[in-house]
This record gives structure tokens, C-alpha cells and sequence, in this order.
């Protein structure tokens, strides 16, 4: 029996739905339910083929258990290692590098010292930053946020250079980053399931949060819808990511891939709507199956993004240049 578990917290809606859909569909062989934890010891597995993981973002000691997990088979989704190591300001020098467009945005280093350590040990940096050629770069207004941050804490909006310093003082051991503010005529959120499947949605940022999936939405150019979709996937494919969302903010007709590491992204009906919680729901149901058919025991069952593979393929090209010839 391949079983699929879904790890989670005090989300209610979408476990049971995705459980209860996996079930219904009277798989053979295959069955899912909600993780169950006891003892966890090193180098043994936990009894589950599939884990969708909601929640190790906020449970340290969940993300360290589905490592282990994983070294005994278990196709954790998503990869536990790469989302420990991922972070936004990397995800938006990759899309400049695969031809998705993203708004300036640039690195800035903590306000205050981090724990144990003082100006001795930050001596690499250059002081004062080169603020006047920031500013020219990113322009004002601008979004100021944590570089590895989620769920819209420590973000702020800011107009000039005088908010700015003031927010900076704000966020103290914080490592931030700026970013070009788009002023959009049309935003959308989208999910990408399995690296396949992609639902664009119109969403509106501005509005409170159970507000912001719109509803009736006025039909969109087709030409753009292709390019979103073709942006979600090119994303996902090369960060690994099975469960994710993407945000795009329209100008001039351009979608810019706002805020896309979301590895466990909001998926309740009371905010998402009914259309949109059934179709996540049927479309990781569909990939928690797919990949617990596809499980393979004792291996390494894990998605890799085509940005470590490709490296890992260079790497082994170069050690080998006569492979091919």
C-alpha cells in the first residue's frame, strides 16, 4: 500500500478536502491521511511514500524530521532541503537569468549587528553604501522587505529616501531588500502544481485579505494569460518547487513575477473561493498520487529545480569533456 500523509497546522479546510479526495478516488493501493508522529529516529523512515508539507516553515522540528524522511525515500513535496536554503532575493536573480521579468530590487545588509557580533565583524563591507546610486537604481515609490521574509510581515511602502531611513532603522537585524514598485493595471496570483499545472487567478493586493481573489473577473487577453503561464512554469521548473504560488503585476502590458516562494501557499476556501479551492485540491491530489505511483523505495524521490540539476550536469560535462564526443 503506497500511502500519501499531509503534514499541517491550524489550517482546517484543505487537508481534509485533499485527504478525502485521494480516498474517493479508491486508488489501488494507494491511500493518504493525516501525519502521525512519534518517535523520530535518525536514518529511519516515518511509514508515508508521499508527504505534502504545510507547515515546517513554522515547526523547526517538523523540516528537521522530513529531511530524514527523505534520506529513507519519502518524496517530501516540497524538497525540505532546497526550501530551507531558498529566499526571495535569490529566486529574483534567477528569474533574470531565465528571461522572467522582476522589478529592480537590491540586497541590503542588516541595520543593526546580528547576535555576537559587532562592526569588526561586518569589516568586508564598504561604508557608507552607495546610497544616492540604490535610489537612482530602484526609484521611489519602492517596497522595502525581508529578504527571506513571508506573510507580509516587516513590509513597507515608501515614497523617498526619508522614509526609507526611517523604515531601516525599524527593522533591526533584519537582512532587506528594496524593490521597484510596480504600478500595475492588472495583478494576478497563480498556482503551480507538480510543475504542470497552473491556475491564474486575478487577485487585487490592495484589498483585505479574504477581498483579494476577484470574483467575475473581467476576461483577459489570451496573449498575456500564455505569458503568465509560461512565466509560472519556467519558475517552478527551475526552482523545484511542486507546490507554489506565483504573483505578477501588470505594466504596460508586461507581467513582473512579484512574489514567487510560496511553498506552502494559502489554500483556503474561505479565502481563496469554492472554484479555486477545487481546483487545488483535485490538482495535488492528482500529483500526491502521481508521485506515490512513481515512488521508488530507499531512493532519492525528491524534486530538484533545474537550477541545481543543470549545475550538477555542467559539473559533470566538464569532469568528463569527452563523454559526448
Amino acid at each position: 500500500m503506497k500511502k500519501i500523509g499531509i503534514l499541517f497546522g491550524q489550517e482546517n479546510t484543505f487537508p481534509w478536502a485533499f485527504i478525502d479526495r485521494i480516498n474517493q478516488r479508491k486508488e489501488a493501493g494507494v491511500s493518504a491521511e493525516a501525519v502521525k508522529i512519534n518517535k523520530i529516529i535518525q536514518g529511519e523512515p516515518i511509514g508515508y511514500d508521499v508527504v505534502i508539507d504545510r507547515i515546517s516553515q513554522d515547526i523547526p522540528f517538523y523540516r528537521a524530521l522530513l529531511k530524514n524522511a527523505a534520506l529513507s525515500g519519502t518524496a517530501v513535496i516540497n524538497n525540505p532541503f532546497w526550501w530551507s536554503a531558498d529566499e526571495k532575493f535569490f529566486n529574483n536573480a534567477l528569474a533574470t537569468r531565465i528571461g522572467v521579468a522582476v522589478p529592480k530590487t537590491v540586497l541590503l545588509p542588516s541595520n543593526q549587528h546580528p547576535p555576537d557580533t559587532n562592526e569588526m565583524s561586518m569589516r568586508n563591507l564598504d561604508y557608507p553604501l552607495d546610497w544616492e546610486g540604490i535610489f537612482e537604481y530602484v526609484g521611489f515609490p519602492a517596497f522595502f522587505k525581508p529578504f527571506a521574509g513571508g506573510g507580509w510581515k516587516n513590509v513597507y511602502k515608501l515614497e523617498n529616501r526619508h522614509e526609507f531611513f526611517n523604515a531601516y532603522h525599524e527593522t533591526g537585524t533584519l537582512v532587506m531588500m528594496l524593490q521597484e514598485a510596480i504600478e500595475f493595471t492588472e495583478y494576478f496570483r497563480c498556482y503551480c502544481l507538480d510543475r504542470r499545472e497552473v491556475r491564474i487567478m486575478q487577485y487585487d493586493p490592495k484589498q483585505p485579505h479574504h477581498l483579494r481573489y476577484v470574483k467575475n473577473a473581467k476576461p483577459v487577453e489570451a496573449k498575456l494569460l500564455k505569458t503568465i503561464e509560461e512565466s509560472v512554469l519556467k519558475l517552478n521548473n527551475a526552482l523545484g518547487y511542486d507546490f507554489n504560488t506565483a504573483e505578477f503585476a501588470v505594466r504596460d502590458g508586461i507581467p513582473y513575477a512579484i512574489d514567487f516562494c510560496n511553498p506552502a501557499p494559502d489554500a483556503d476556501i474561505n479565502s481563496v473561493g469554492q472554484e479555486n479551492f477545487d481546483w487545488v485540491v483535485e490538482a495535488s491530489a492528482e500529483m500526491a498520487i502521481r508521485r506515490a505511483k512513481a515512488h521508488k523505495p530507499g531512493m532519492n524521490n525528491l524534486t530538484w529545480g533545474d537550477f541545481i540539476t543543470s549545475f550538477a550536469q555542467d559539473k559533470k560535462v566538464k569532469s568528463n569533456p569527452n563523454k559526448n564526443s
